[in-house]
């Protein structure tokens, strides 16, 4: 029985994946390296240090990502501010059924926590949420297991007791090693053979998930 559903924040509850994905491919470009598409999807939810090994691998021990990172988060903001966050469709449909039902409902996100709870109150979900989660609250993040580890902790339930619903393989990968039900809501890519040996099931929207709980 589900008693909790963790969810991830960007690209899974809210539509700013694709910001990053500029912001990220932008950032990079702008200290003379060369990046495709593909590259800069493996950054999705990748937290520390994984990602600095990540650069590493790419572009060899002189890359300075905390420079890079830097620039990165300098695009967004105004990025953001002009574009505006919008929901993924059916979130607060969701999220509404979910307290009707008495399951617990919390977040675990590669964000830090003062723009993950900006981002929630801003969009009128913070009030949902038991817990709000941060990668930077662990020593690994995601795909280690160590964020929902830590969430199911947090919540007083063991992980076969959560669902975990993610748009990422990193964030799949990470829910999957903690021992969560992990569902898939794709947001910019599709799972391939060995992601999808990993959940639970996958939908293609939010409110598909009320059929599964």
């Amino acid at each position: 029985m589900i008693k909790a559903v963790i969810f991830d924040m960007d690209g899974t509850l809210i539509d700013t994946e694709k910001y990053y994905h500029i912001c990220w491919m932008e950032a990079i470009r702008h200290f003379g390296y060369e990046v495709t598409d593909e590259q800069a999807y493996g950054l999705r939810s990748l937290g520390s240090p994984f990602v600095q090994e990540y650069f590493r691998k790419l572009y060899g021990p002189d890359f300075d990502y905390e420079k890079v990172h830097a620039y990165r988060k300098q695009l967004m903001e105004p990025m953001l501010l002009e574009k505006g966050i919008d929901l993924k469709p059916g979130a607060k449909e969701l999220l509404r059924y979910l307290r009707n039902k008495g399951i617990i409902t919390a977040i675990a996100t590669a964000t830090d926590i003062e723009r993950t709870e900006k981002y929630l109150k801003q969009l009128g979900l913070y009030a949902y949420f038991e817990k709000v989660i941060s990668a930077r609250m662990v020593e690994f993040g995601k795909p280690a297991p160590d964020v929902y580890l830590y969430a199911c902790r947090q919540l007083g339930l063991a992980p076969s007791e959560c669902m975990a619903v993610e748009d990422s393989p990193n964030g799949v990968t990470s829910a999957c090693r903690a021992g969560c039900k992990v569902v898939m809501v794709p947001d910019q890519t599709q799972p391939d053979e060995k992601l999808l040996s990993m959940l639970f099931a996958k939908v293609d929207s939010l409110i598909e998930l009320m059929d599964l709980i």
